[in-house]
């Protein structure tokens, strides 16, 4: 066996970019009570963090459980509840030592169990259970040993799958194949333990509420009050908690939180609000308001606009039509052409809209290969290095689509395009876009019918529904391998439709997609081939327009009495949404504090990788 540490720092050196993190310290600027006020307006479905794959309920897991590893403030990986671990030569068998003493307490604090290395394997027993549900199976068993053999029935001894208790505090993973970034899925859901006999006890309970839930992590949810009020407290029986500064979280429903949160700051009711690009020009104009507002990061989210290959949206919006011209190649071109980035961007970031848009699915500054981007390999480098708005392209796939869709398809065709109006610029983008684009390419053309849909439930009711034509959509990365970004096209993932565009077939009876991402993945060893293999097979996705790419997330401004450079750094897993290590300021930093500070942290943030890949 050897040491990993050093090899996987050294690893991390490939990320860059920004995104949640930080190292500024709170100096003088600390409030004097520790809690931290929020509204939102998008309720979660289920506290089982075995289960979901949505942003808000693991960010909320985060805070209640603990990983294996951790990142700190400049994305550098961390013990958390392993202390050490090792990988053996041929990189299929890591071990990990636990921390001992480690509590599982319940909603009340009161102790329940130590948590063990049996607690990953029950869990992972849970998550490779079909009938469970869990959304993030496919990362697991993407890569342990016998883990989809397992899931889907081949095999039925779970001794087999490769997970399990060496004794009390050893846990052991074995892969079906040498996986250079395993280390850096570890703080996704798919990865976090459970207690067994806590499971069992409970069964279909686990999750529904905060009693029904154990905790390990920084804090405890005391209150849980759907549509109304979320409280979590420190945890006192927590191993580090003389790293939890902030006492009380306090989140509370409104579902015009977006529309209100700017006021309530201003009345010292919440402690963050996002100031939209609707009344940006007002605080920006006004000294005390302008005071309180700074630009948020941008982060490794992709955001993409979809096209839908399986409609399910009602008869009136004509889905039987829709299937027909989306199969077009040339109508599907003459849309990517046709959608103005930039002017839909301005509904978000007014002030500097290029610094969010991108080119491709994979983010720049993700992973590079000896010191060039990802985004610069192969075909790819020409979508990443070219607005994909072009007006004269938009036309002529325009004339191509009717000539090759005359007599099959109805015109205008109506193009479904619900927006979730919990995200106030998304409302306004969705005006944008359907003016600019009936107006390029012709009412006679496309109708484009924006459908305002309630945040609570949306992606279940739109987008995992099939429930639209034409959907904003977006991805965040698992790990650190552009593999992450293929993830939710694949036919068992998020966005399953891909497989399903006619045309694309292959001998083997998977389309040419499939086919080059299998490809890419099944090259585990030579990371330069493997790399460029993912960007061949990106390049192809984006030229036949199965998507159009769109922006990073992040970006725009807020309020906010926290420092973003206090917290936990990382793309992927859910690090980035710990509060551990934040302080509540007594005042919020202004745009050119946070100016200083990303400046003062990017470069700790270089002396600190450079640091951790020599030792």
């Amino acid at each position: 066996m050897k040491r990993l540490i050093a090899l996987a720092l050294t690893m991390f050196m490939i990320i860059s970019g920004c995104s949640k993190g930080g190292t500024q310290t709170s100096g003088g600027n600390v409030a004097e009570v520790q809690e931290y006020r929020t509204v939102y307006s998008g309720e979660i479905t289920t506290l089982n963090y075995l289960v979901t794959s949505t942003t808000n309920e693991f960010a909320l897991a985060a805070n209640l459980v603990d990983t294996l590893i951790d990142y700190d403030k400049y994305g550098v990986p961390q013990p958390c509840l392993a202390t050490e671990w090792e990988v053996s030569e041929d990189g299929l068998v890591w071990t990990f030592k636990l921390r001992e003493d480690v509590k599982w307490v319940t909603h009340e604090g009161e102790e329940y169990a130590e948590v063990t290395a049996q607690d990953f394997v029950d869990a992972m027993k849970y998550i490779l259970n079909p009938s469970n549900g869990s959304g993030t199976a496919n990362i697991a068993y993407s890569v342990l040993k016998n883990a989809e053999e397992y899931y889907n029935g081949e095999i039925t001894d779970f001794d087999q799958v490769g997970v399990k208790a060496v004794d009390k505090y050893t846990l052991q993973y074995t892969l079906k194949e040498p996986t250079p970034y395993f280390l850096s899925m570890l703080t996704y859901v798919c990865f976090f333990p459970a207690n067994g006999q806590f499971l069992e006890e409970v069964g279909d309970k686990f999750g529904t509420d905060n009693v029904n839930f154990l905790y390990n992590g920084a804090y405890i949810m005391e209150i849980f009050e759907p549509q109304n009020r979320r409280v979590l407290i420190a945890n006192d029986s927590y191993w580090d908690k003389e790293n939890v500064h902030i006492k009380k979280l306090v989140q509370t429903y409104n579902k015009e939180a977006a529309t209100l949160a700017p006021e309530l700051f201003l009345r010292g009711e919440v402690d963050y609000a996002t100031i939209s690009s609707d009344i940006l020009d007002e605080w920006m104009s006004d000294p005390e308001k302008e005071a309180m507002v700074r630009p948020n990061r941008t982060s490794f989210y992709s955001y993409f606009y979809c096209f839908n290959f399986d409609p399910r949206f009602p008869e009136e919006y004509e889905p039987d039509n829709w299937k027909v011209v989306v199969n077009n190649k040339n109508f599907r071109k003459s849309l990517f052409h046709a959608l103005d980035r930039k002017a839909a961007m301005l509904t978000a970031e007014p002030y500097d809209p290029e610094k969010r848009l991108s080119n491709t699915i994979t983010p720049k500054n993700f992973v590079d290969l000896n010191g060039v981007d990802y985004t610069q390999l192969k075909s790819l480098a020409k979508f990443a290095n070219t607005d994909s708005f072009n007006e004269k392209l938009a036309l002529e796939y325009k004339e191509k689509a009717l000539q090759e869709l005359e007599g099959k398809a109805k015109f205008p065709v109506k193009i479904l395009m619900p927006y979730n109006t919990g995200v106030s610029d998304w409302a306004n983008r969705a005006q944008v876009i359907e003016q600019q684009m009936e107006n390029l390419l012709g009412t006679d053309y496309i109708d484009i019918i924006i459908d305002p849909k309630p945040p609570t439930g949306f992606l279940q009711e739109v987008r995992r529904s099939g429930n639209y034509a034409f959907l904003e959509c977006n991805w965040g990365p698992d790990y650190a391998d552009p593999e992450t970004y293929t993830d939710p096209f694949s036919p068992d993932g998020t966005y399953n439709w891909p497989h399903l565009a006619e045309g694309y077939k292959e001998a083997n009876g998977k389309n040419t997609y499939e086919n080059m991402v299998n490809e890419a993945k099944a090259e585990r060893l030579d990371i330069e081939k493997r790399y460029k293999l993912f960007a061949e097979a990106e390049a192809f996705f984006i030229e036949e327009a199965f998507v159009i790419p769109y922006a990073v997330g992040g970006g725009g401004y807020s309020a906010s009495r926290l420092n973003p450079f206090e917290s936990l750094y990382s793309p992927f897993g859910v690090s980035g949404e710990r509060f551990k290590g934040q302080k509540v300021l007594a005042k919020p930093m202004n745009s050119q504090e946070f100016t200083e500070a990303l400046e003062q942290w990017e470069k700790e943030r270089a002396e600190a990788l450079k640091k951790a890949a020599n030792q």
